[in-house]
């Protein structure tokens, strides 16, 4: 039997699809991502001069890739702001998870729609074959920028206008243009007000807007994969259990037996906790500025609690001089060279 004779072909023949107009409605696409769960959308071409980082990334992920849809989902802010990290890492897990399920729900009902879509991972799994280069497929903030969602403070964090940083992205890459691609905002809800360089353990957010990427690597994501590498050295190292206890506290195997069976955890986040950007959010700043910063930043600040640094680094001299109450532990954070 050729393959024309087979039911399955015979069938499709009988009742040939139409193919889905190239161009879809900004508002059609907008009720389909806020029906998937999303809180926010925008879309923006892959072309897009500022984007083209991302492009041949996106059409490895999908041949004939024309645009981004981005989207942001709502983390609940006192969560995040919490000085116990068992609290604000619940939350990050369960929102990334909601943006997951946003991404899989969209891109379902573009594929019901007859377009061919793809839904890069919000956070992970990521492509680790050229690790400790490039891992990540799209860039969600550089392109929930672009899309219009908000813009890059300061601390590095997208902040919604009215979310605030307290949202996690994620992007589905599609196969069609869109009538109205949304643009960037005008302005920047990034109120500079600083309290992300106070509540930094490590001082990787300077005054002046300089970013150290390393120290704040090092410390917050001391439980993620370099971190985790590190650990796994020390343990190779080790001569026996006493010198493993020596190297690393029970604490700290408690904590990252923890991330091992309950996902990684963040050490700190402690930018996004101290934000109070957002037309949602800033109402108990500007109400009262003295009483935020004691019922906010300063639990965090107060905090008797291990930062991880590197040996000589700039977040060694910051820690030690400007929150000594902590407990600085000098360790690598898994990366060549580092």
């Amino acid at each position: 039997m050729g393959i024309e004779e087979h039911p399955t072909v015979r069938r499709v023949r009988e009742h040939p699809r139409t193919r889905p107009p190239s161009t879809v409605a900004a508002s059609w696409l907008r009720e389909l991502a806020l029906a998937a769960g999303a809180d926010d959308a925008g879309f923006v071409p892959v072309t897009r001069p500022e984007l083209a980082v991302d492009l041949e990334h996106a059409r490895a992920a999908l041949p004939g890739a024309r645009t981004y849809v981005a989207f942001c989902v709502r983390m609940n802010r006192d969560n995040v702001r919490s000085p116990l990290r068992s609290v604000a890492n619940t939350e990050f897990h369960q929102a990334l998870d909601d943006a997951e399920v946003v991404g899989h729900r969209l891109t379902r009902a573009l594929e019901d729609a007859g377009y061919r879509a793809v839904h890069p991972a919000a956070a992970f799994p990521q492509e680790m074959d050229d690790f400790p280069g490039r891992a990540w497929v799209v860039s969600h903030k550089l392109v929930a920028q672009a899309a219009g969602l908000g813009r890059i403070g300061i601390h590095r964090n997208l902040i919604h206008p009215r979310f605030g940083n307290f949202v996690l992205l994620g992007t589905v890459v599609a196969e069609f243009e869109v009538d109205e691609p949304t643009g960037p905002i005008d302005y920047n809800p990034c109120l500079e007000c600083k309290l992300c360089v106070a509540a930094c353990p490590v001082g990787a957010i300077s005054k002046d807007g300089a970013f150290n990427f390393l120290d704040c690597y090092t410390h917050n994501y001391r439980e993620f994969m370099s971190g985790f590498t590190d650990w796994v050295e020390q343990v190779a190292d080790s001569t026996d259990r006493d010198d493993y206890r020596r190297r690393v506290s029970p604490a700290e195997s408690a904590s990252m037996w923890q991330s091992l069976a309950f996902r990684p955890n963040y050490k700190a986040a402690y930018c996004m906790a101290a934000c109070p950007a957002g037309e949602d959010v800033i109402g108990p700043f500007l109400d009262d500025r003295k009483g935020f910063l004691e019922q906010v930043v300063k639990p965090l600040q107060d905090k008797a609690e291990p930062v991880y640094v590197r040996p000589g680094s700039a977040a060694e001299e910051h820690v030690t001089r400007r929150f000594p109450h902590k407990d600085v532990r000098r360790v690598s954070n898994g990366l060549p060279g580092n």
